[in-house]
């Protein structure tokens, strides 16, 4: 008997822990159902919207325009694209989304990186205080400085212009790519820094030779939300500019007349807006993951 208890002890403990476990693993199957369910949910939700601008772009006229819809074309057309593209100022106004974004983000990256590698690398009198200006100005309003904004560019004759329009977006994404930036150039350990000085390279050679290739997935990183913010801003450019020195996102508005709006046109040319960035994000993806994981760690 003395030799038998602990065996049944041992017998009546296992039971009595996969009675415990079993009520607890039927709990977290059924939360990661409900959960997945509720994520499917929200997905479909979120796709629709973007699921119905692509099945309206294909339909024709008449088809979109009858009473009772339809979730696919039976009419499948590409001269809804045809439309858009040709219609007036379309061309004119892609090329002057893709001068005033790229101008932008190439302005904002040399001008950020340049500011990020002072404030990570050098100690300097206000040095904090310019941290926390970068961080407020993030917090206005854009609405709040328009009108100051377009009074200031109007003095300079820089209204109605693709220039003035590419500077304010220069300044618009400079904080975050300051801010950004910053951390990528503090992943960098100064011990490389420190190293390459010993063996006689100068600081441009330190800045060109290390710290620069080591920071590039952070720049392809911080790019893609640059390019995103200059080439969706509508805002900015329609107050500023006239309909011939706009974007696509000023045309998608203009695109009514009279007569109504052609939703077919105006769906194919929301398709056609957007493929400028899913193309560029297409490009640079590789090293995004990369980047976005370079900036979280502390140098």
């Amino acid at each position: 008997m003395v030799a038998v208890a602990p065996h049944s002890a041992v017998r009546r403990r296992r039971r009595k822990a996969r009675e415990s476990d079993t009520p607890t693993v039927g709990r977290s199957r059924a939360g990661t159902i409900a959960a997945n369910a509720a994520g499917m949910l929200f997905a479909l939700v979120m796709f629709f919207p973007i699921y119905w601008v692509v099945n309206t772009a294909f339909k024709p006229a008449p088809e979109i325009l009858q009473f009772d819809p339809t979730f696919y074309p039976h009419g499948f057309t590409l001269d809804n694209f045809s439309s858009a593209f040709h219609a007036p100022f379309f061309q004119q106004d892609l090329i002057n989304g893709v001068l005033i974004t790229v101008g932008a983000v190439l302005g904002a990256l040399v001008v950020g990186f340049l500011a990020a590698l002072a404030i990570a690398r050098f100690r300097f009198y206000g040095r904090k205080a310019i941290i926390l200006v970068v961080l407020s100005v993030q917090m206005v309003p854009l609405v709040a400085v328009l009108i100051p904004l377009f009074l200031m560019l109007q003095d300079f004759r820089l209204t109605n212009s693709l220039l003035g329009v590419t500077l304010v977006y220069i300044v618009l994404i400079l904080p975050y790519t300051v801010w950004t930036l910053r951390g990528f150039v503090q992943g960098v350990p100064r011990e490389l820094d420190e190293a390459a000085e010993i063996d006689g390279a100068s600081r441009f050679q330190v800045f060109w030779r290390i710290i620069l290739p080591l920071t590039g997935p952070g720049l392809v990183a911080t790019s893609v939300y640059g390019f995103i913010q200059a080439w969706n801003e509508f805002i900015i450019i329609n107050t500023l500019n006239e309909q011939a020195n706009q974007n696509l996102m000023a045309w998608l508005m203009q695109n009514q007349t009279s007569k109504g709006t052609f939703w077919g046109p105006l769906m194919a040319g929301s398709i056609l807006t957007a493929l400028p960035v899913v193309v560029f994000f297409l490009i640079v993806q590789r090293n995004i993951a990369t980047g976005l994981t370079a900036g979280a760690v502390k140098g």
